[in-house]
């Protein structure tokens, strides 16, 4: 049998017949007969009807092709395309090699996967991330390898970022944060003021300099114990030498600016300062009469000079009435609740429970100190009595300063007028934010497991990377994001920040202004991963090919976004 098709013109009209015919011998006679008209079938069939006669084995497409494994590969596109036009790989050294890729994909590996360094290993092979960079195979020890690679470069790679990122004159943002540590055994693990909230485990201080945009420019990790203060010389030191800047503005938050810091700053030619009052301070210079809390009924801001005890120095007076309705709130919830702690004290000992001045101060001890309102109280204990009373003039005079908090500086009304000084200081919240995607579930520096100290800092190092490709992503994919794209620029400086319009419509819809769901940084990377990369094999053959599978329109616009933004690449 065979399938002939034959053509026939009747006058101006063709018409094309597809038959099924058989041949055959009859007296010796070669003889055909036409077993079926196909011609009323689709071509395809047709095709499939030849080719079985022909002797092929057909097979059905879902049998065709058989997909070995899917790996997750959108978010590694994109964070490799952003990481590509950062030029980050030329950041971290100049000439290509094993180690460079295994740390650009612990610093990639941490944006799409945090995690520890086993946990890098398996992100690594669940992911296009291995096959991507070449490092196919790499186990935990390559890794630990190449993170002593990274360190030996820390300091070339933060003279890159500065030479991209900071100029003379420019503001510098820097702050401290801390990480618990889980062990015992590494020097950098001290006790201290703890962060995160955990007083009982060792933990390391580390310090991170950004460029007023928000940008990590260079860490610094130290002891554990160390007080914040103690970390600002050295970054002074590294921004005016290493770095080679003539003159900065350092904006610090008030805890890192210490008299002696000052005396540093004030002897280091071509720096300046931007930094905040103590809340003790504020209130001597009300109690001495410098600044006069009623005066700003009517204005949120103001210049205050004290010669005597700031020589040389602006000190700019703000006032926010929400912060100052907030804090008398928060303060009127913690006197209700240590009241009725000691409240509790009061029944044990009127009822016999608790006796003795000594055993009844044990008890009120803990209850003061809980919600540390000690200083609002006034305490009368003795053998067999405890009363206890709000100390009203020490609670009004506190309430007084609500809202208020007083900045100096350096800069002079020509360097910079005052409600551009408050607004530099809020920029802050930069740093603060930075520490927040690092500590936070974007890129988890913590809880930290290394034992060597140079590993500590590279683990350090490697999240700080990490957070500089985040930092550009973000920025990349604010059309994609809640994030506001355009902030306004409020003409009041100490008033709440505002929204933009287009900002409030994507909170309220949740949908982009192209109409897209809106997303988080997070689920947004999560969203990339769902496209992957297939590994299929033909049927009955040896041979596979790889293949993406096609992006939705938000894959694709995040992918583009991250390949097309513009960044600042190395000079």
């Amino acid at each position: 049998m065979h399938v002939s098709t034959t053509t026939r013109r009747s006058g101006d009209r063709e018409y094309t017949a597809t038959l099924l015919r058989r041949s055959y011998r009859q007296d010796g006679k070669v003889k055909k007969e036409t077993l079926a008209n196909l011609s009323h079938l689709p071509p395809a069939a047709i095709d499939a009807i030849r080719r079985v006669l022909a002797g092929e084995t057909l097979v059905g497409a879902e049998d065709a092709f058989e997909i070995e494994r899917s790996l997750p590969a959108g978010h590694v596109n994109a964070a490799l395309a952003m990481a590509r036009r950062l030029e980050l790989p030329k950041l971290l050294d100049r000439s290509a090699g094993r180690e460079r890729d295994l740390c650009l994909a612990m610093i990639l590996g941490r944006v799409i996967c945090p995690g520890s360094k086993l946990a890098t290993v398996r992100t690594l092979s669940q992911s296009t991330l291995a096959s991507e960079l070449g490092v196919e195979g790499a186990d935990e020890d390559d890794l630990y390898e190449a993170m002593d690679w990274l360190l030996k470069r820390q300091s070339a790679i933060e003279d890159r970022l500065a030479a991209r990122h900071l100029r003379d004159g420019e503001m510098v943002l820097y702050d401290v944060s801390s990480s618990y540590f889980e062990g015992r055994t590494c020097p950098l693990a001290k006790r201290g003021y703890s962060r995160d909230g955990k007083p009982g485990l060792l933990q390391i201080i580390y310090g991170l300099l950004c460029d007023e945009d928000g940008r990590p420019v260079a860490i610094e990790v130290f002891t554990g114990e160390l007080h914040d203060d103690k970390t600002l010389p050295s970054q002074v030191s590294k921004l005016k030498d290493r770095f080679d800047l003539s003159r900065i503005v350092v904006v610090a938050d008030r805890g890192m600016v210490t008299k002696a810091n000052i005396e540093l700053l004030s002897e280091t030619d071509g720096v300046d300062w931007i930094t905040a009052l103590k809340a003790p301070t504020i209130k001597k210079l009300a109690r001495t009469g410098v600044f006069q809390p009623s005066l700003f009924d009517e204005q949120n801001i103001g210049e205050i000079t004290d010669v005597a005890e700031f020589p040389g120095e602006r000190l700019i007076v703000c006032r926010n009435p929400l912060v100052g309705a907030q804090r008398a709130r928060k303060r009127s919830e913690l006197l209700a609740a240590t009241e009725t702690d000691l409240a509790a004290i009061a029944d044990r000992v009127e009822n016999g429970t608790l006796q003795g001045a000594d055993q009844i101060g044990l008890a009120v001890g803990p209850a003061l100190k809980r919600y540390r309102m000690k200083k609002h109280f006034q305490i009368t204990i003795t053998d067999t009595t405890f009363t206890h009373t709000r100390d009203t003039a020490g609670i009004a005079a506190e309430a007084a300063l609500d809202g208020f908090y007083i900045l100096r500086t350096s800069l002079t009304e020509t360097d910079l007028a005052g409600a551009d000084v408050v607004r530099a200081y809020k920029n802050l919240e930069q740093a603060e934010r930075a520490f927040g995607s690092i500590k936070g579930p974007d890129l988890q520096i913590r809880p930290i497991h290394h034992r060597l100290e140079d590993r500590v800092r590279a683990h350090a190092l490697i999240c700080m990377l990490s957070y500089y490709l985040t930092w550009h992503l973000k920025a990349a994919w604010k059309p994609l994001l809640f994030t506001d794209e355009h902030r306004p620029t409020s003409p009041d400086p100490v008033a709440k920040a505002v929204r933009s319009t287009s900002a409030q419509e994507k909170a309220q819809t949740k949908r982009t202004s192209a109409g897209q769901p809106a997303h988080s940084y997070r689920t947004l990377l999560t969203e990339l991963s769902t496209q992957t990369r297939n590994t299929t094999r033909l049927h009955g053959h040896n041979a596979t090919f790889e293949k993406l599978t096609q992006p939705t329109a938000l894959q694709a616009e995040a992918l583009d976004l991250a390949q097309h933004a513009p960044v600042v690449v190395v000079r």
